[in-house]
């Protein structure tokens, strides 16, 4: 208990001493005696701008808070262009930690120093990040690769913040009218598992090998090869690869890079990993991706950082196509049908009224370039329609929901009259068709051959087998029912012999009586 106590206590210090209360109250009406106390008993200086100084703060905070600030820096129409700004610097400049402690991370990982493994390694790394950090090295064979090394006692800072998200959770959900439609407590459970995961860097290798196997045979995306040789739990060795970071929009338009494919090719890879594979890169901010330069692969998107994958189901994919698809037709009865149908609203829902509120949030939205559209105010509608409807949140799409932010978010700064529904719309349609057409079925058959190969073969003694079986029964049942007449007729012999064996044996006593009584015999 003391710990979160210490924990708590030092989010309210950071909060305080970085000015961030000033940030998030600006506008509003903060009583005096707040301000004097704040001044008596913390020293802080605010003279640094705005936006650097809440960077630092999350930076102190710790990882959960960097990915927070992660997140906001794609939202520009959200914040404010100075704090978007700043908060970029949080996706691949994090403060680095000592290169001795990732030598030593390295060296027992992997049970040899990195001068031994390999055939130069840098001291200094290229990249730092919330989680872990990346150093460049050349294998004994001549290949350039990326080291990622895990920071040192992540896991245990992890724990103490989600412990503290864990109990405000549980007050959300008791003490807020909406708390236990919007599932916190899930939706916190749901985020440590995927923050515990990424701690896992054979984890988010075996991540990176899935999706470089999804997109073997593609044009589109680029994903390194991993070394596992060199890989363990807190430590990973990947081809190292080459390219432009994508938030650095003046390097790619020198380089000649089509800045409106671009955007229009990262609509159609994540709506691929999305709908077809079931299994998308679920961190997608610009400091993860990369545009190649290289001229066999030049223009194609580099991902990096697998750490986050998100998964659907058959079922999940399957009802958001349909409400993409909705969507993009204005269907607004089948987005409120869907709703109904999954059980996200309840039953008794009125059709009509969902349908008429959903109009209302989206019909706004259509027919216009991203830069003119505000998801964030979309979003806001939504809810308050959600919290109306008694709709609740699906904790197991909350990566997904973050994913489409970043989507927004990079679509926004590459090209801003870029239509994401038009862009999508295409796209779900040809899915739906290969789902639901004789393509669909076709290859739905080819998945399910391997299954059934075996039986296959094996059907005719099979058939054979159930028909013995039915002959079987069917010649029981008629021996049943001959038994069955026999013992009956039986029966009935028995009960005339019994009645006429009593009947005799009366008569017989009877006349005994008789002559007794007449005769005296």
């Amino acid at each position: 208990m003391i710990f979160k106590f210490m924990r708590v206590w030092k989010i309210i210090r950071i909060t305080i001493r970085y000015g961030i209360d000033e940030i998030a109250t600006s506008g509003l009406q903060v009583p005096r005696t707040a301000r004097l106390i704040e001044a008596l008993l913390f020293w802080r200086d605010l003279s640094a701008p705005r936006g650097e100084r809440l960077r630092k703060a999350l930076e102190e905070l710790g990882p959960i808070f960097v990915k927070l600030g992660q997140v906001l820096s794609t939202r520009r129409d959200l914040m404010p262009p100075d704090i978007a700004d700043e908060l970029a610097r949080l996706q691949d400049r994090v403060p680095p930690f000592d290169p001795a402690l990732a030598i030593a991370q390295i060296t027992k990982s992997l049970g040899a120093h990195p001068d031994q493994l390999f055939a130069s390694f840098e001291r200094e790394p290229v990249a730092s990040a919330s989680i872990a950090q990346v150093h460049f090295a050349t294998l004994k064979d001549g290949r350039e690769v990326a080291v990622k090394v895990l920071r040192p006692g992540m896991k245990e800072a992890i724990d103490k913040d989600v412990a503290l998200m864990q109990i405000a959770a549980g007050w959300l959900e008791t003490l807020w009218a909406d708390g236990k439609r919007l599932k916190p407590r899930e939706v916190v459970a749901e985020f440590d598992k995927y923050l515990h995961d990424e701690l896992d860097l054979m984890r988010e290798a075996a991540n990176g090998s899935q999706l470089r196997r999804n997109f073997a045979d593609s044009d589109l995306l680029l994903v390194p090869e991993m070394h596992w040789d060199y890989c363990s739990p807190s430590v990973i060795v990947m081809e190292r690869m080459q390219g432009i970071p994508i938030s650095q929009l003046d390097k790619l338009r020198e380089a000649g890079v089509d800045l409106e494919k671009l955007s229009r090719d990262g609509v159609t890879i994540f709506f691929t990993q999305v709908f077809r594979d079931g299994f998308f890169h679920a961190d997608m901010h610009p400091g993860n991706i990369l545009v190649s330069t290289a001229p066999a692969t030049f223009g194609r998107y580099v991902a990096l950082d697998f750490g986050i994958v998100g998964t659907l189901n058959d079922f999940d994919k399957d009802y958001l196509s349909q409400n993409f698809l909705a969507f993009f037709q204005r269907d607004y009865k089948r987005v409120a049908e869907a709703h109904i149908e999954s059980g996200w609203a309840p039953k008794e829902t009125r059709v009509d009224e969902l349908e008429a509120a959903v109009r209302a949030c989206c019909e706004p939205i259509f027919d216009r370039p991203l830069k003119d559209i505000s998801f964030g105010q979309v979003l806001l509608r939504l809810f308050q329609t959600s919290r109306r409807f008694n709709v609740e949140v699906q904790p197991q799409l909350v990566l997904l929901q973050k994913t489409l932010l970043n989507i927004e978010g990079l679509g926004r700064q590459l090209d801003p009259e870029l239509d994401l529904w038009k862009t999508a719309k295409p796209y779900l349609e040809r899915w739906m068709k290969d789902q639901v057409g004789w393509r669909g079925l076709i290859d739905k058959l080819k998945d399910e051959a391997p299954r059934y190969s075996h039986i296959f073969p094996q059907l005719p003694r099979l058939a054979h087998q159930a028909l013995s079986r039915a002959a079987t029964a069917t010649h029981n049942d008629d021996m049943l029912a001959a038994l069955l007449a026999e013992q009956r007729s039986t029966n009935r012999l028995l009960r005339t012999v019994v009645y006429f064996g009593g009947g005799l044996f009366a008569g017989v006593v009877a006349a005994q009586l008789i002559l007794r009584f007449y005769f005296g015999g």
